[in-house]
């Protein structure tokens, strides 16, 4: 079965889980998958190795990591992949698979023009 999680950096503020809780409850509804979770870098309960062991308990074999980053930075590019990889020794059942962050992606540049259109 093929899992989501959807993987944030994570904050303090309890506003950023709730906003992160909403996007992860869209995508699970847009994708139609019984099977999408978020976790969080930092500051939260719920960390990466967490999201996954959720996914894991809950019948997943497939984890699809999708970051929720706008740029490919140092966690992008290094703190993630190690710590997946670790994650990978103790888990030789379960594909995961990193997807890219959100980038310059079209979609994005019109929420801005939206927010942009908002004050003006």
């Amino acid at each position: 079965m093929t899992g989501v999680l959807l993987l944030a950096h994570g904050s303090r503020e309890e506003d950023t889980m709730i906003t992160m809780e909403k996007i992860t409850s869209e995508v699970k509804n847009q994708l139609g998958l019984e099977l999408v979770e978020c976790a969080y870098l930092q500051f939260c309960d719920v960390n990466l190795e967490k999201g996954l062991e959720i996914l894991i308990s809950k019948g997943a074999k497939d984890i699809k990591v999708i970051p929720y980053f706008l740029f490919q930075g140092v966690h992008i590019k290094e703190d993630i992949p190690a710590e997946l990889e670790e994650f990978k020794k103790n888990h030789a059942d379960v594909s995961i698979t990193f997807g890219d962050t959100l980038g310059s992606d079209k979609r994005l540049a019109m929420i801005v023009a939206d927010r942009v259109r908002e004050i003006l």
